[in-house]
């Protein structure tokens, strides 16, 4: 089997990526603060903005194909530690282009919808990139190194996810949840839209990017733009709690370091010409164990 370097393995996606990778290839995945165990997942700990040890894993593993999923991902965070958010997100994130254009290898990159402004949905892949937070700012600089670095990169710009919690990471829907059982409310927002898909989803669509040797940019959002409150009453559906609790509010409502946009749903033709099929979004909360 091919070998294939997941960076970002204690995270969310990329916890649910190594599951999902496994099926095909050898997969080593990376974490640095978060030691964890994935059976069947080759684990070492990295830090990524060390570009010795980052090197050295390189050259040690040298893998057949990298994907990119290790982040400082909180907006507010990087918006109130721009210089230590960037060093993950942009610096790290160059490097690695860099050594994977050094090996002649593919490498996909997880960006984000975080690059627009929600003024001009839906958004296709040549539309220009308008960041209004640093987040997205970090995003569009590291999209633009990679690529500069290795023409080759898959940039792919993920939306909202969601899925199955791993060891260390969970998406947004287990604390939420958590507190709808225990009988409190939850405050969602009614005017911030996005298309979310699952981790497994995701996963699919960035394996399918490195198979079909895709560069440049790529839309991997899903069929359906919803809210937050919109995409709890689905969840609800399918995970029927009677005494659930949703409040609607407005972004105008919550007080955050980082200002949101409106709308960022993406279009996904390109990624579906590439035979990225993502379901429905209550076929893709099914197939998660949350009952």
């Amino acid at each position: 089997m091919k070998k294939i370097l997941i960076t970002g393995a204690s995270g969310f996606l990329g916890w649910n990526l190594c599951q999902v990778a496994a099926k095909e290839w050898e997969v080593y995945g990376t974490y640095c603060s978060h030691p964890l165990e994935i059976p069947g997942i080759n684990l070492l700990p990295v830090d990524l903005r060390n570009f010795q040890e980052l090197k050295s894993a390189f050259q040690d593993i040298q893998p057949d194909a990298v994907i990119h999923t290790a982040a400082q991902s909180q907006p507010n965070f990087c918006q109130t530690h721009p210089q230590e958010s960037r060093e993950i997100n942009v610096t790290a994130s160059w490097n690695i282009a860099g050594l994977c254009a050094d090996a002649a290898i593919p490498c996909a990159f997880t960006s984000s919808d975080l690059v627009f402004d929600g003024q001009n949905p839906p958004y296709r892949e040549s539309d220009p990139v308008c960041p209004i937070n640093i987040y997205g700012e970090q995003k569009v600089m590291a999209e633009l190194g990679m690529r500069d670095r290795h023409p080759q990169t898959a940039v792919c710009r993920m939306p909202l996810m969601f899925g199955e919690a791993g060891t260390v990471a969970k998406s947004f829907l287990q604390p939420m949840l958590a507190n709808l059982r225990a009988g409190k409310e939850i405050r969602l927002f009614v005017d911030q839209y996005r298309n979310p898909i699952s981790g497994t989803t995701a996963a699919s669509g960035l394996l399918l990017a490195l198979e079909k040797n895709y560069g440049g940019i790529l839309h991997l959002g899903g069929r359906e733009r919803v809210s937050r409150y919109e995409f709890f009453q689905i969840l609800l559906e399918v995970v029927p709690l009677p005494e659930a609790k949703l409040i609607p509010c407005r972004q105008q409502d919550m007080n955050m370091a980082a200002p949101r946009p409106l709308d960022v749903c993406m279009e996904i033709e390109r990624a579906i010409a590439l035979g990225y099929n993502p379901r429905s979004l209550r076929e893709q909360i099914e197939e998660l164990h949350l009952s």
